[in-house]
């Protein structure tokens, strides 16, 4: 028996004190700056940091099949801080003992199905430096299909709601100004950044 899917939404906000915080924490820096001042920045730290030094990783996926064009995979999934849908690359935490490119292809199996190679790994970057430590590495992952492949079940965890989209490469910029505009959705500034610099680099090309 299916049961309707029910939105959600916030039913309140309230401060959190430190002892009842698992993921972040709110610290105070004292700093210099070039001129000799004396400042105070406020910070968001995350404390589930790994061995790696890297807190998480985003996947931009290639799906390569014979007779379709090349494309991405997008995520759909409502996230509390900003009260929206958020489009998304698949993305994930990196566990205490793994690498990166392990949590990649882990992640990229648990939230679409899909199981990829990993082609490239971006540096260590940062997620918000204004506001959080939080930091992350971009991984391309490369999914080979063949003709009659089935689409892949997901291997969701209990409590999590994530919608997978499949997208034409050359389609994606469109894709993403199209979420845009819709109530309640907002897209990720990493994903819309990457799709922005394929896009400009493909109009760019065409005026060579």
């Amino acid at each position: 028996m299916s049961h309707k899917a029910n939105a959600p939404k916030m039913n309140s906000i309230a401060e959190l004190p430190p002892s009842e915080a698992k993921w972040v924490e709110l610290k105070k820096i004292n700093w210099t700056d070039q001129a000799g001042r004396e400042r105070v920045w406020e910070v968001a730290a995350r404390k589930t940091r790994g061995r790696s030094g890297v807190d998480a990783v985003a996947m931009a996926t290639i799906i390569l099949h014979p007779s379709r064009p090349p494309s991405t995979i997008l995520v759909l999934q409502y996230r509390p801080p900003v009260d929206a849908t958020t489009v998304e690359f698949p993305a994930g935490l990196i566990d205490a003992d793994e690498s990166p490119e392990a949590a990649a292809v882990r992640e990229l199996r648990e939230e679409t199905g899909y199981t990829g190679r990993v082609l490239d790994i971006s540096p260590t970057i940062a997620n918000d430096p204004g506001m959080s430590t939080a930091n992350m590495q971009l991984v391309v992952v490369e999914v080979r299909l063949s003709e009659g492949d089935e689409e892949p079940e997901q291997h969701l965890d209990s409590g999590e709601h994530i919608q997978r989209v499949v997208v034409p490469l050359d389609e994606l910029y469109e894709k993403l100004l199209s979420y845009s505009r819709q109530e309640r959705t907002i897209v990720s500034a990493k994903l819309f950044h990457w799709a922005a610099g394929l896009h400009f680099a493909k109009k760019q090309l065409l005026q060579l």
